[in-house]
C-alpha cells in the first residue's frame, strides 16, 4: 500500500458528523473530556499513519470531518466545498485544543477565529486561498485526480516520503506542545446550560437562545 484515500459516498459530504443524541447524557466533566480525549485519539492515529494520506473532499467538510480533513496530508475538494466547525452557531460546544492548534497550523490565527468565533464556513475558493486544500476540482474529474497523485507515490522513495511526513509530523508536534490543556473551557462548554439547550433543540426541535450560561 503507498497512499490512503479517504472520501466520502453520495457527493454531499466528506463524512458524516457525530451522534448529537450522546450529547443528552453528558451530565459530569469526564464526560465531556472522555468525548474530546477520544475523538483526538481517532484523529491523532490518522495523523499518525505512516503513509501518506489524501483527503477527497464533496460537499460538506464540518465539525469531525474537518478534522479528519485537516490531518490528511493532501487535501482535494470540489468547487461544492463548505469546510468549517460551527459550533459558535449549533451546539455552543468548543474544541480540544489540540484540534484548535491544528486549525492554526492550516490556515492561520485570524481565520482560524473566524472558523470558531464566528462559524464561517469557507467557500472552496477561500480553503484553496487558505491553504486548507492543495486543489479545487471539477466533480467529474476529481476522482481521476486524486487517483493520479495517490499513483505517484508507487514511483517515489518509500523512505523519503515517510520521513518527509514523519518530520513535518514532529515540528508540528513540539509547536503543539502546550502545558495548558484547555479541559477547562471544554469542562465549561459541555456543561453549561447552553450546550443542554442547543442539543434539546436539535434533538426535541425545542426553540432556545443563547444565555452565556
Amino acid at each position: 500500500m503507498h497512499a490512503v484515500v479517504l472520501y466520502g459516498v453520495g457527493g454531499e459530504a466528506f463524512v458524516a458528523g457525530t451522534d448529537i443524541t450522546q450529547f443528552s447524557h453528558f451530565s459530569k466533566p469526564e464526560d465531556a473530556i472522555g468525548y474530546e480525549q477520544r475523538i483526538d485519539r481517532v484523529v491523532g492515529k490518522l495523523e499518525a499513519l505512516n503513509k501518506p494520506t489524501i483527503a477527497l473532499i464533496e460537499g460538506a467538510c464540518v465539525g469531525g470531518g474537518a478534522a479528519l480533513a485537516m490531518v490528511c496530508d493532501f487535501r482535494y475538494c470540489t468547487p461544492s466545498l463548505k469546510f468549517g466547525v460551527p459550533i459558535a452557531k449549533t451546539l455552543g460546544n468548543c474544541l480540544a485544543i489540540t484540534n484548535v492548534s491544528r486549525l492554526i497550523d492550516m490556515v492561520g490565527i485570524a481565520r482560524t477565529k473566524e472558523a470558531l468565533m464566528l462559524g464561517k464556513l469557507f467557500s472552496a475558493d477561500e480553503a484553496s486561498q487558505a491553504g486548507l486544500v492543495n486543489a479545487v476540482i471539477e466533480p467529474g474529474e476529481i476522482h481521476d485526480r486524486v487517483a493520479e497523485v495517490a499513483m505517484q507515490f508507487t514511483r517515489l522513495a518509500p523512505l523519503t516520503v515517510q520521513a518527509s511526513k514523519a518530520l513535518v509530523g514532529r515540528v508540528q508536534a513540539q509547536r503543539r506542545a502546550a502545558r495548558d490543556t484547555g479541559d477547562d473551557w471544554v469542562i465549561a462548554c459541555y456543561m453549561s446550560d447552553d450546550f443542554k439547550a442547543a442539543v434539546s433543540k436539535f434533538v426535541n426541535k425545542t426553540p432556545f437562545e443563547w444565555t452565556g450560561h
